[in-house]
């Protein structure tokens, strides 16, 4: 065989090109009356890496509250988790059963716990009893992940209504911080908060002013609760999503036109899908992961955070 003929034969192949790796638009114009946005509603679904993630046993044994779990970035995690060893219980609003119930249907098809629970993350009560009757259900809680959202496109500063914007602070932020304190004085050493921030956190849009900073503000929750919670042995990190496609876009009341442009303007040139989102937050429950806390990992796109 001739030195050219060898070479050939041994060229690296590359992985899968980032740029088509997965669907990512244009989409067809479509929209959702309001929050919460659901997974039927939309053209294309969503690739929450039902047909794609391969588990290895990185989260064996593991028990994982998700909130925002029935669908999106927090299905798209459970089913990981699940593929990977863990039980999972996932808080949604009561309108998103459909949503919730496959969810749950895909993380038992892995011989895994999947506990569902309708719930108001608004209402501190209900968010305590959440901790409590997920603790149950599961023997525990050592994996926490704040993932529910909402958020609405706004018209200008001089529109904002006092309410709305305590909701999206109620869902995105003070919900994050009743859930940790009732998680953690009985997690244990070698538990994990993954917190799910956003591009908007460095790279805020106007229309989504009051978004943008709650999802700021849970940066500095990030880095500020990983400190206090490091000699306690519980690491705290976040993901930060850039254009997913989630019921959540349809459901914004974004210009039709954005919906269909939708991540377009990243350098890769297209929206992401859940299931590519989901290795971070394996990555980051995983036991590959012991010497980072604090961290904050932009799934963007390109886009810069």
């Amino acid at each position: 065989m001739s030195t050219t003929e060898n070479a050939g034969s041994t060229a690296a192949q590359g992985g899968a090109d980032p740029r088509d790796a997965k669907s990512g638009g244009p989409f067809p114009e479509q929209e959702q009356p309001d929050q919460p946005g659901l997974t039927e509603d939309m053209t294309p679904e969503p690739d929450h890496g039902e047909d794609s993630w391969v588990g290895r046993g990185r989260l064996t044994g593991r028990k994982a509250l998700i909130t925002g779990g029935d669908s999106g970035i927090g299905r798209a995690v459970a089913i990981a988790y699940a593929r990977e060893g863990a039980d999972v219980a996932i808080a949604y609003l009561p309108e998103e059963n459909a949503d919730a119930e496959e969810t749950r249907r895909l993380v038992e098809a892995e011989g895994r716990v999947c506990a569902t629970f309708p719930v108001d993350l608004t209402s501190e009560q209900e968010t305590v009893e959440l901790v409590r009757a997920a603790r149950e259900a599961l023997g525990g809680i050592d994996i926490l992940i704040p993932n529910a959202a909402y958020q609405r496109q706004r018209e200008g500063i001089d529109s904002m209504q006092v309410a709305e914007v305590e909701k999206v602070f109620r869902t995105n932020l003070i919900s994050a911080i009743v859930l940790a304190r009732e998680t953690v004085p009985q997690m244990p050493a070698g538990g994990s908060i993954i917190v799910t921030t956003s591009i908007q956190a460095s790279e805020p849009s106007p229309g989504l002013l009051d978004y943008a900073m709650s999802k700021a503000a849970l940066v500095a929750y990030t880095q500020a609760l990983a400190q206090e919670l490091a000699e306690k042995g519980i690491r705290v990190n976040a993901v930060a999503p850039g254009p997913i496609w989630t019921p959540l876009i349809p459901a914004t009341g974004f210009p039709s036109e954005k919906v269909q442009t939708f991540g377009s303007d990243t350098p890769l040139g297209r929206a992401g899908q859940p299931a590519e989102l989901a290795g971070a937050y394996v990555y980051l429950a995983s036991d590959e992961s012991t010497y980072v806390t604090g961290a904050v990992i932009p799934v963007t796109g390109g886009r810069p955070f």
